[in-house]
């Protein structure tokens, strides 16, 4: 059974920082580039993070390059999203995502992220 598990939302004031965990099972999560996803109210859902199968390649949405850091343990099947310099605009829920671009696209269940004051 495939699960990703996010943790580690929060409410947090403008500033702050916050670290997202996604813990995946049920497939080989060294085989997948991972995604972070988030979703405020009334918007579009935005790709927020990537990064490959063995962390060589890693991108960011212009919005949040320089304030968050993807990073990957695949000891551990788990990946993560450190947030810093949190705005208020970043308040949404965060999910993960894996997809490995022919037949296999997995989702988390979400976890709420809201900053302010």
């Amino acid at each position: 059974q495939v699960q990703l598990v996010e943790s580690g939302g929060g409410s947090v004031q403008p500033g702050g920082s916050l670290r997202l965990a996604c813990a995946a099972s049920g497939f080989t999560f060294s085989s997948y580039p991972m995604r972070w996803y988030r979703q405020a109210p009334g918007k579009e859902r935005e790709l927020v993070a990537y990064i490959s199968n063995f962390g060589i390649n890693i991108r960011y949405a212009d919005s949040v390059k320089g304030r968050f850091t993807i990073s990957r343990d695949n000891a551990k099947n788990t990946v993560y999203l450190q947030m810093n310099s949190l705005k208020p605009e970043d308040t949404a829920v965060y999910s993960c995502n894996a997809n490995n671009g022919r037949d296999r696209d997995y989702w988390g269940q979400g976890t709420q992220v809201t900053v302010s004051s």
